[in-house]
């Protein structure tokens, strides 16, 4: 399999161009999607782009061909970073062959399958840049979305997504509208669509921010506590696009138990009488 054909990421000096309307000829931004052009007359600060692989062998490498598109239209530094939680496929060989045929990528491997979440948070780990875009690798989501956030990125500390129009089974989007509003009941959130898998983030606030969810939860876990910490938290309406092989497995019986544990472990956690006090303040 050889290097797909895109041109060469930017490297040295020519990083540092702030406008993308500055490096993308005329030919080039006819082929960008219409939100994306409205984005590149902003400036940005460099950007981390992860995604997380587990069965994905027949969408990593067109995640990384938009990913790269993306990045580059944008004219900023950038990096993308694939998590591969051991995933029984070539989802890990197909990254590695990826990464070698492009600098900006970095590959993560867990040994062995660690969830969701624990693959989220190597993730975030990982990256080295201020903003932090992450999503998942099947290809459900359009990496090009993350233009309607970067718009947003002067507002918010992280942005997350509800999907106004989805395309999923009937089975999946009723345990979706059960799962969120439940969690808008337990933890007092107004969040319409906390489980969508496209965010962005700040990656300064994950210092204040203790993440535990190896689950699927984690993506819930981690707005509730940015809003309970104080950090500003937008969404923005995105569609989502059929899976065009194998089945999702974030509805699976397994999943689906791990989230309802890591739901009520950290339910616990927030509402003890010992979570984030203040200095010299006791509840009992």
């Amino acid at each position: 399999m050889g290097c797909i054909s895109l041109s060469a990421v930017p490297t040295g000096p020519q990083k540092k161009v702030a406008l993308a309307a500055e490096r993308t000829t005329t030919s080039q931004q006819d082929d960008l999607p219409k939100c994306l052009l409205e984005t590149t007359a902003m400036t940005y600060l460099p950007i981390s782009l992860f995604f997380p692989v587990y069965k994905d062998e027949a969408t990593v490498e067109i995640m990384v061909e938009k990913a790269l598109k993306f990045l580059q239209g944008l004219g900023v530094e950038h990096e993308i970073i694939i998590v591969d939680d051991a995933s029984p496929d070539r989802s890990g060989a197909i990254a590695d062959h990826l990464a070698a045929c492009h600098p900006c990528i970095r590959v993560i491997h867990h040994s062995q399958n660690l969830g969701y979440g624990a693959a989220v948070r190597s993730g975030l780990a990982a990256c080295q840049f201020e903003y932090i875009c992450l999503t998942d690798g099947d290809d459900q989501y359009e990496i090009a979305d993350f233009a309607k956030l970067l718009k947003l990125q002067d507002y918010y500390d992280l942005i997350i997504t509800f999907r106004y129009k989805k395309i999923y089974s009937s089975t999946r989007m009723f345990v979706s509208w059960v799962y969120n509003k439940l969690l808008r009941f337990m933890f007092r959130t107004p969040f319409r669509d906390v489980s969508t898998g496209l965010r962005m983030v700040r990656r300064s606030i994950l210092n204040d921010i203790e993440l535990d969810a190896t689950s699927p939860f984690i993506g819930a876990e981690l707005a509730i506590k940015a809003m309970l910490r104080g950090y500003r938290v937008g969404e923005v309406g995105i569609q989502t696009f059929p899976r065009t092989f194998g089945r999702g497995s974030s509805t699976s019986t397994r999943n689906i138990l791990a989230t309802m544990i890591d739901m009520w472990r950290i339910y616990r956690e927030i509402f003890s009488d010992k979570y984030e006090l203040p200095v010299g303040r006791r509840r009992t």
